[in-house]
């Protein structure tokens, strides 16, 4: 299947789930039968070509898949009867050649799919699936694990939606604001996840990047007056657009050595246009401070140009409304350029007392990298690689695995 399939199907996904779930009040088993029908359409459509109007036939294939899941569900008597009312609306031409209700069903689903009974895991996983049409293999393959375990945490994660008494209904103004920093959030691991992928011998899982802008594109097409989905959407935008420079031959490359040329400069204005247009709207949230960050880097022509006073103002504001282990990490990275190594260490040896950065999951490995690299800097290169091997013994990306290890060797 090409991409342009892929896209297609993708973008219909959340339309066709939303269209069956309306109609049959069954999300846990119209998200099966949308899987189905997008698998069916990816072994028809490169033979046949693509309908004339997709959605409906993937809406009709769906219809018949639910029809056969509701037959075979425990409650057969009260299932048949719906999959009778199916069955006769799919007789009627009208069926054949339009969906019931042209509606953009992408937030509501998304809203679903991140409810708060759901673990941050199964939020996204659910997303990807439901929302994002990617299969159970390609989700598994994702999170470094196995079809089988990823499709028994979809399905859990559908019985606890059912016993929450989850429902597919538009969000109300009282609830939107929380769901809405769920929605955010999950968008934001997915994209984090491909960005640098937790394991394996890629940096980047350009698969993940590209699912989580285009469904952040989706969100923001819906709320374009939402500042904090500007942010998100402008951060990922200038972060993807740093890509290609990444790596060299399968090796890391580091920020301030990329080949800035290599940066895609479309992105990066689109980016900055997103953000520089929200910037002074209103109080500016932590997706928009970041994405602020990403701008005053993506300004730099060369490392020596880069406002690092700027970043680690715009790192102290971050830290202030989130301070969470990470923010204050890259803090420590923004004020050693800003001011000097020494200052660098001080404040990184401060956290570590009141925060204990060099404890904490999220920043355990990349304090051992940072710390190192300080040390490099004022001169101690015993210290430091010792330091760049333990970050190096802590992280299960290969790629970085490489890049800390060949910093160490360059010191001995």
């Amino acid at each position: 299947m090409n991409h342009e399939h892929e896209h297609l199907l993708r973008t219909e996904a959340p339309q066709v789930l939303g269209a069956l779930v309306r109609r049959f009040g069954r999300f846990d088993i119209a998200e099966d039968a949308v899987q189905e029908a997008l698998l069916t359409a990816s072994q028809v459509w490169p033979a046949e070509g693509v309908p004339e109007n997709p959605r409906s036939w993937l809406i009709r294939v769906g219809y018949r898949r639910m029809v056969d899941l509701i037959r075979s569900d425990q409650a057969r008597h009260r299932r048949e009867q719906q999959a009778g009312v199916a069955e006769l609306a799919m007789q009627g031409p009208e069926r054949r050649a339009h969906p019931a209700r042209e509606t953009d069903d992408s937030l509501t689903l998304l809203l679903l799919c991140c409810h708060p009974a759901l673990d941050p895991t199964s939020q996204v996983a659910l997303t990807l699936r439901a929302v994002g049409g990617l299969t159970t293999a390609e989700i598994a393959h994702a999170h470094g694990t196995t079809a089988p375990t990823m499709g028994a945490r979809i399905s859990r994660a559908k019985r606890q939606l059912a016993r929450a008494g989850a429902r597919f209904t538009p969000p109300t103004d009282a609830d939107r604001d929380s769901r809405m920093a769920a929605v955010m959030r999950v968008l934001y691991l997915i994209f984090n996840e491909g960005y640098t992928a937790t394991a394996g011998n890629r940096l980047a899982r350009v698969d993940l990047t590209r699912e989580a802008i285009r469904l952040t594109r989706m969100l923001h097409a819906t709320l374009g007056d939402d500042a904090e989905v500007t942010g998100l959407l402008a951060l990922m935008l200038l972060t993807e657009s740093r890509r290609a420079a990444r790596t060299d031959g399968g090796d890391l490359v580091p920020l301030d050595e990329q080949d800035r040329a290599r940066w895609d400069h479309d992105l990066i204005d689109e980016g900055t246009a997103l953000i520089d247009g929200v910037w002074n709207r209103s109080q500016p949230g932590p997706y928009q401070l970041q994405a602020a960050i990403a701008a005053v880097h993506s300004a730099a022509s060369s490392p020596g140009q880069t406002d690092w006073a700027q970043i680690a103002m715009l790192y102290l504001w971050l830290e202030r409304l989130t301070p969470t282990a990470p923010v204050q990490l890259s803090r420590v990275v923004a004020v050693a350029h800003a001011h000097g190594p020494a200052r660098g260490m001080a404040l990184l040896d401060d956290l570590n007392q009141r925060h204990h950065l060099d404890r904490h999951p999220l920043t355990r490995q990349r304090e051992h990298a940072v710390r190192a690299h300080l040390l490099q800097m004022t001169g101690n290169t015993t210290r430091a690689a010792a330091l760049y091997r333990q970050a190096a013994d802590l992280t299960a990306n290969q790629v970085e695995q490489r890049y800390l290890l060949s910093k160490a060797g360059d010191l001995i």
